[in-house]
């Protein structure tokens, strides 16, 4: 099912079932930041739990990484993102809201913003000039507040990456092409979010950074490009017909090949309801080469086999838990008519499903309650979710 209206089912569904609520409801909730619910935190957790297992626990060459939220501001001017994250802003001079020029130029099929309507009050063309906003959320660290405390909260999680590239290296003793994996939260203040859990200001990302030698990056990038579409088919559950990979036409100035790994939600979502889901991208050297500038420390690693000294080249593949997750739920809607009624089905991938087991006792006497609880908290004790309801009992 992928019709337009599937997101609003999905949010209602979250909300009852228990998979995602919005946060802070009671205050009448907060812009475009939701809560995950006890299905729903158990679901996002084994898509977390499915990608670490297939990048670090099933191989030798990949390492796993838990870097601060809270970094060096210097890394933030090396990686580009004080004067480079930005988005063009523009604000409706009749309902003061405000929304990224090229997602209304998109929308609205012109470049033209004086034809272009505010999809909020209507007016046409009342727009002010165009100002680049800083998607980056700044606060200041320790008591006192000024210019030498501003710290930034990561708006990607790749760079406590690379500033961790040759600690990586060797205490885990690995060599060149070697990966360094990491899930955490990044914080990106957007314009104008929505969609769900599909555009946040606050998300979870499962980056991997894979480093090669010069030369050989081209033929990493497509062996990535393939293992993540076949890890979103095969662990993620995730429908070949709902699956696509969009090459980028237009390249970030880090990149020398980039795409996206597509979902169809339907909808409004993206380009005709196709939404990224996962980047997989060619980095270069781009991101060791600024770090070592900026910090003054070499950051080139030696063969030990060959003596040759380089900068790694990066493979960058880069996925949204919270998307995924999205796209799992949506995969996994259908409606199905029985006697008349429409009923909801969810059905997922059972090493994805929040829970594995349904205990229910048929009647209340002869000491099945009891014995049905105790498999119940023996599959627990094991490690198996499970869920228990003697409600339906017939006597």
């Amino acid at each position: 099912m992928a019709d337009s209206d599937l997101l609003d089912k999905l949010v209602s569904l979250a909300k009852r079932r228990g998979y995602i609520f919005q946060s802070s409801e009671i205050y009448g909730g907060t812009g475009s930041v939701w809560d995950y619910g006890p299905l729903g935190v158990e679901l996002k957790r084994n898509v977390k739990d499915a990608w670490w297992r297939s990048m670090v626990h099933e191989r030798d060459d990949i390492e796993g990484l838990d870097a601060a939220i809270l970094m060096h501001p210097r890394v933030w001017e090396a990686s580009g993102h004080v004067e480079e994250f930005t988005d063009p802003l523009v604000e409706c001079r009749n309902c003061h809201r405000r929304f990224r020029e090229d997602t209304l130029q998109a929308e609205g099929g012109t470049a033209e913003m004086a034809n272009l309507r505010c999809p909020a009050c209507g007016v046409t063309g009342q727009w002010t000039e165009p100002r680049q906003f800083n998607l980056m959320f700044r606060t200041h660290m320790g008591p006192v507040e000024g210019e030498g405390s501003v710290v930034y909260l990561r708006p990607e999680t790749a760079q406590g990456i690379y500033v961790n590239f040759l600690n990586v290296q060797s205490t885990a003793r690995q060599r060149v092409p070697f990966g360094i994996a990491q899930i955490g939260k990044a914080f990106r203040n957007e314009i104008t979010p929505g969609n769900f859990t599909f555009r946040t200001r606050e998300f979870e990302q499962m980056e991997m950074q894979f480093f090669v030698e010069p030369g050989s990056d081209p033929e990493w990038f497509e062996r990535w490009r393939e293992a993540r579409m076949r890890w979103m088919l095969e662990d993620a559950g995730l429908s070949a017909d709902r699956l696509r990979y969009h090459p980028h036409e237009k390249l970030a100035h880090y990149a020398s090949a980039a795409g996206d790994i597509e979902f169809f939600f339907g909808g409004t979502i993206g380009d005709a309801g196709w939404g990224e889901i996962e980047g997989i991208h060619n980095r270069t050297d781009f991101d060791l080469r600024r770090h070592q500038e900026y910090s003054g420390k070499r950051l080139d690693y030696i063969d030990p086999g060959t003596q040759k000294r380089f900068l790694p080249y990066i493979i960058e593949t880069s996925a949204g838990a919270d998307r995924v997750t999205l796209a799992v739920l949506a995969d996994g809607y259908r409606e199905e008519q029985v006697e008349g009624e429409t009923r909801v089905v969810l059905g997922l991938k059972p090493s994805l499903a929040p829970l594995k087991t349904g205990v229910f006792p048929l009647v209340k006497k002869d000491g099945m309650p009891e014995r049905a609880t105790r498999i119940h908290q023996e599959l627990r004790r094991q490690g198996i979710q499970s869920f228990y309801d003697e409600a339906g009992a017939i006597g």
